[in-house]
């Protein structure tokens, strides 16, 4: 339980910061070349950043700080390549984390109606299924959170999907913590059996669609 409170103000917290105006100041060298046969001038830090992305890679983040990721147009390059890597491993674990939700959901169906032998077997099976889907689920959030931010050249062409994964994923947030707590509220009593796989199932369908989301 303490697991998934922390995933949930982590996540809380960042997703609202996702609307912050504040700006970054630039130093006055900060352009970077974008790739291609013409070169386009850009700040080196977009003016928005998820308060997680500030922490570590804002003007005065972590990561400045001790000097591992110095603010130069040559860095800002490579953290690209280290964002590329951590959105692939973000999308791998939110596929594993989607299982996850599938198998809470078939197992608490299954729960519902099991006695027995057959129920102390099942719960075993749902109590580390769910184990390692929240381990899956807060990867999956750390992997987005905390990767370097973009260096914007369309601003408009992804704002309409990153809005919508920012919806969802209110949304699969609040279903990841109901499930959760239902899972725990239905070993000690069977009246909260039925509800378990209703929050999982809930959870997966907006929790798909905010991995597409990611694509336009």
């Amino acid at each position: 339980m303490r697991t998934t409170l922390f995933i949930f103000l982590l996540c809380s917290a960042s997703l609202s910061q996702a609307q912050d105006s504040s700006y970054v100041a630039q130093p006055s060298t900060s352009q970077v070349a974008i790739t291609g046969n013409t070169l386009s001038e850009q700040p080196l830090l977009p003016e928005k950043m998820l308060f997680t992305q500030r922490v570590f890679w804002g003007p005065n983040g972590l990561l400045r700080v001790i000097h591992a990721a110095p603010l130069t147009s040559e860095g800002r390059q490579k953290e690209q390549k280290v964002r590329g890597f951590m959105l692939v491993a973000h999308q791998v674990t939110g596929y594993a984390t989607l299982a996850g939700f599938v198998m809470q959901g078939i197992l608490g169906a299954k729960l519902s109606h099991a006695t027995g032998v057959e129920y102390n077997r099942l719960l075993s099976l749902q109590q580390t299924t769910l184990t390692m889907t929240n381990i899956a689920y807060g990867t999956t959030a750390l992997l987005s959170l905390t990767a370097p931010p973009k260096i914007r050249t369309d601003r408009k062409a992804t704002s309409g999907g990153l809005k919508l994964h920012g919806y969802l994923s209110l949304i699969h947030l609040t279903g990841f913590v109901a499930t959760n707590i239902l899972a725990q509220k239905a070993t000690h009593d069977s009246a909260f059996r039925p509800y378990q796989p209703v929050a999982a199932f809930t959870t997966l369908a907006a929790f798909a669609p905010a991995l597409i989301a990611l694509k336009f």
